[in-house]
């Protein structure tokens, strides 16, 4: 998971429940997944997906890493999942 991400779930979660709360939900979230600073490659595939689709920037970098770690990109997000088919990564639908 990019670090990008990590600070997005804790600004998020900290804006509706708390700093402690932010900081509790950061600690779980990061002794589940490998944490990355993402590096040049990464930076060009998040530049190139932007100029693509219109996604916020953090979802790019979410969708970036996702595919340099063969992975599959969890997420509810809408702007993310209705363009799945157009998208580098495999992405799971986490709605309901």
């Amino acid at each position: 998971m990019s670090w990008i991400n990590l600070v997005e779930v804790h600004y998020r979660v900290s804006r509706d429940h708390g700093d402690a709360e932010a900081d509790r939900t950061l600690a779980e979230v990061r002794s589940e997944v490998a944490e990355e600073l993402p590096g040049v490659s990464t930076m060009h595939a998040v530049a190139g997906l932007k100029a693509k689709h219109p996604i916020a920037l953090a979802d790019c970098f979410a969708i970036a890493t996702a595919e340099a770690n063969g992975a599959e990109l969890l997420t509810g997000d809408p702007e993310i999942i209705d363009r799945a088919d157009e998208l580098p990564c495999a992405v799971v639908d986490l709605r309901g």
